[in-house]
């Protein structure tokens, strides 16, 4: 028989639907019993709850201790062997060789040092020229006159000393009166003149002194 066959049989339906009729009607009268009320009060009962204390395990006992140690001796070294040292070779004596001569080179004499000849002495620095120069004559020169207040005051003479200034180029650029006899008579004729005079150029400045003199006999 077939499997779709035996699906059609009704006698496999009539079975589970009678299982079936039965669970109800245990259902239906454990209702109207009341044992599903009983069941219902025993759920309801309070749960009583017991708290049980832990019990604690008594300590490991200690361990025991560690066994002794044992002392291992170290094996003990022998030194080394001595090593074998041959007796010193004693040398054989050879016979004296003949000396030989050889011929000996004289040594040169050292020769005399070079002494260098001592230097020149140096040339001897120029004189220095004095501060004040005295008695300088001029390339070019300008003669005082005979000053006419001096004719008409009846002064038949006189003597004039003068310091003048003098440039690098030989240009007298001042004039100084020093001493005058008769006094302040012919101070501006020679003034005058002595501005006018020029000397030898030198490259530098220097002060010189003349003296000029004055006869009436002149003019």
């Amino acid at each position: 028989m077939d499997y779709a066959r035996q699906q059609r049989d009704p006698a496999r339906h009539v079975v589970g639907i009678v299982f079936v009729v039965l669970v109800h009607a245990l259902v239906i009268y454990a209702l109207v019993t009341g044992l599903a009320r009983k069941a219902v009060e025993v759920v309801k009962k309070p749960i009583t709850a017991t708290i049980i204390e832990e019990i604690k395990a008594p300590p490991p006992p200690p361990p025991p201790p560690p066994p002794p140690k044992k002392m291992v001796e170290a094996p003990k070294v022998q030194p080394p062997p001595q090593p074998y040292v041959p007796p010193p070779d004693i040398p054989v004596p050879t016979p004296p060789s003949e000396p030989v001569i050889s011929a000996v080179t004289p040594t040169p004499p050292p020769e005399p040092p070079v002494i260098a000849p001592p230097a020149p002495p140096p040339p001897p620095e120029p004189p220095s020229k004095p501060a004040l120069r005295k008695g300088i004559t001029p390339i070019f020169r300008v003669n005082p006159t005979y000053p006419r207040e001096a004719i008409r005051a009846g002064v038949s003479s006189g003597k004039v000393t003068a310091r003048l200034q003098i440039d690098e180029k030989g240009i007298v650029t001042d004039v100084r009166i020093m001493e005058s006899d008769p006094p302040r008579v012919f101070d501006r004729e020679v003034i005058r003149a002595l501005t006018q005079w020029k000397f030898q150029p030198e490259g530098e400045k220097y002060v010189g002194e003349v003296e000029v003199s004055f006869t009436l006999k002149d003019e």
